[in-house]
């Protein structure tokens, strides 16, 4: 009972019903004949309200701050002072009604938030040999065989065991179609099974999982208070004493202290300046929606006024994995032929080059066949028997060494080498002891990275240039493609960090942004104004410190961030603005007699109201 009453008491609602209803109910009693208990109900109710706000405002002057409250708890005590009980309420009643709209609105705005944190599953299905165990997520380890059922959301990550999944991304990606994964294939948390059930073996456990690492920087991003609202309440130093001087010259003119008191009403604009955390909140939820993940309103602010964007090369840029981009073919094997045989062979091998070679191979349809009797040299290649042919896979040294030599190999490798410069391996392949060819493998940028540089300056960053590790020519070479401003390479963590110091340094060129997905980027991400993280692979460093991950495999949502954090900035600022504008002209009116405090207490609700319910237009496309 008494958690309930605690309940009803943090409830926003609960004050704006109770002075709407004491302002009907004061109405009522004037109606029939019963004035003074009229008026005292309405005061009852300006004082209930008085209290609380006065406590506030107290509290907001021993920070050294000066609060739009402050207006509002003038007006509630003259309207007591000067016997204006209707006005009193009125002002009651619009800052609570104003408070619950603004609840209201970060609620709504918080939906798609909140709802990734409702999706998070409790609940997983193990399977122990033929038994089936029921399992708190949190109970799955590494290696355990868990069965996703139809429409249920995937536990951990893990690798597909069954022949085929479809699975269903929408709610981290955005994508609205379903996507088949092969055995093998990868399945992340908090997707959702669009097919007949699968088994997949758990690769992490629930706490490590990417759907637990979303849920941590969502609860993260709603705890987090805009430095706008900051920005806002210093209007007030201004605002504040130009209120007292309009309402002291009324008063001073006139001789009716109502002037006064009519033009501190329509200056009360706290639900006004709550217009500006919603726009802002409202951008964090529009981003979670495209699979942006912000940390706080705080952050949109910062996205709005982003001018440089700094891009890792590797995994940010590029896909972060080699892939196929050439077969070279010299003794008559046809090169989807020559691919099949190396990356069968290659199956065998956990190097990193081998990996990328044999999904290549699936990529492009091939049926690869295990190979018999394989030997490898670590770092340097693997032999063995596929469908009774040997087929040699590696550097020239490993095939010299199993004794496919002659001038063939390494002029091969020379030309190869001319050809296609660095940022690119170079497998050769022999086949019954005949060099056959050669597979060119390269870490190309990713298809929705063409046009990056132009949509960024689009939306109104000045200077787009990319920062790696990588060598001078292979991040010159990607550099060129992207058309990036500048190329910085061969850079080591430290040096990433001198590089955002750099542009932080010329006014013109802040805010800056960081982009990357690598621990060497972390401390980077950690210095820019904002980091961003592409966080697809899960809870990495590099997602933590960030204060912006995208959850979905796409760099070009990095420019759907920017746009949305300045659209965001761009509608907090227009809402606060016009409405203190409109107050302004509104308390001209006030002092010259124009409007009396009953009717600028509801001018001042319905221009609360309006820019609210603007700020609330940063939740659309």
């Amino acid at each position: 009972m008494r958690g309930r009453l605690l309940e009803l008491a943090r409830d926003a609602r609960v004050p704006a019903v109770a002075a709407a209803a004491g302002v009907a109910l004061g109405g009522l009693l004037h109606l029939l004949g019963y004035g003074r208990a009229g008026d005292a109900l309405w005061g009852l109710v300006t004082a209930a309200l008085l209290v609380p706000l006065g406590w506030s405002v107290l509290r907001t002057l021993l920070r050294r701050d000066v609060g739009v409250d402050a207006v509002a708890l003038f007006s509630m005590a003259g309207s007591l002072a000067l016997g204006e009980y209707l006005v009193g309420a009125i002002i009651s009643l619009m800052l609570s009604g104003g408070n619950a709209l603004e609840a209201y609105a970060g609620r709504r705005a918080r939906r798609e938030l909140t709802s990734l944190i409702e999706r998070a599953p409790r609940i997983a299905h193990r399977r122990v040999g033929n038994e089936l165990q029921e399992v708190a997520v949190e109970a799955l380890l590494p290696g355990d065989i868990v069965v996703v059922r139809a429409g249920e959301v995937v536990p951990v990550d893990g690798v597909i065991v069954s022949t085929e999944a479809i699975i269903d991304e929408s709610a981290l990606t955005g994508e609205p179609l379903p996507v088949t994964v092969q055995m093998g294939g990868q399945a992340r948390s908090g997707t959702a099974n669009a097919g007949e059930a699968f088994e997949l073996r758990a690769t992490h456990t629930a706490a490590d999982s990417a759907y637990a690492a979303v849920v941590r920087l969502v609860r993260e991003a709603e705890t987090q208070r805009a430095p706008f609202v900051r920005l806002a309440d210093r209007y007030a130093a201004i605002f504040l004493p130009i209120t007292m001087v309009t309402a002291g010259v009324a008063w001073g003119v006139s001789g009716d202290s109502l002037r006064a008191l009519a033009v501190f009403v329509v200056a009360t604009p706290c639900p006004l300046i709550l217009a500006a955390p919603i726009a802002l909140i409202s951008g964090v939820s529009r981003a979670a929606r495209v699979g942006v993940i912000v940390k706080g309103a705080g952050v949109i602010e910062q996205l709005g006024e982003a001018r440089s964007v700094l891009l890792d090369k590797t995994g940010t840029l590029t896909l972060g994995r080699p892939e196929v981009e050439r077969v070279v073919q010299l003794d008559g094997v046809e090169p989807d032929e020559l691919l099949r045989l190396a990356a069968s062979v290659d199956q065998v091998s956990a190097h990193a080059l081998a990996e990328a070679l044999v999904h290549s191979a699936l990529d492009r349809g091939l049926t690869l066949s295990f190979p018999e009797h394989p030997q490898e040299r670590l770092g340097q290649g693997v032999e063995g028997i596929v469908d009774g042919r040997r087929v040699t896979v590696g550097s020239a040294a490993w095939l010299r060494e199993r004794g496919i030599d002659g001038p063939g190999t390494l002029a091969l490798a020379d030309r190869l080498d001319g050809e296609h410069g660095a940022g690119r391996a170079k497998i050769l392949i022999a086949v019954d002891g005949t060099l056959a060819g050669a597979v060119v493998m390269a870490d190309r940028p990713r298809a929705d990275a063409t046009g990056l540089t132009d949509r960024l300056r689009a939306v109104g960053v000045r200077h787009v240039a990319m920062v790696t590790g990588d060598r001078q020519a292979s991040a010159d070479e990607v550099g060129l493609e992207l058309g990036v401003d500048r190329v910085y390479a061969e850079q080591r963590p430290e040096q990433k960090l001198e590089v955002v110091r750099a542009l932080q340094a010329k006014k013109e060129l802040r805010s800056v942004v960081m982009v990357g997905d690598g621990i060497n980027d972390a401390p980077a991400l950690a210095i820019a104004d904002v980091g961003i993280a592409m966080g697809t692979a899960g809870a990495t460093v590099s997602s933590e410190t960030a204060n912006v991950v995208i959850v979905v495999d796409r760099i070009d949502r990095v420019v759907d961030a920017i746009a949305i954090g300045r659209r965001s900035l761009h509608i907090a600022r227009q809402s606060v603005l016009a409405g203190m504008g409109l107050s302004m002209i509104a308390m001209g009116f006030a002092a010259v007699g124009l409007l009396h405090p009953i009717g600028g207490a509801l001018l001042q609700e319905v221009i609360d109201v309006a820019v609210i319910l603007n700020a609330l237009r940063a939740l659309r496309a």
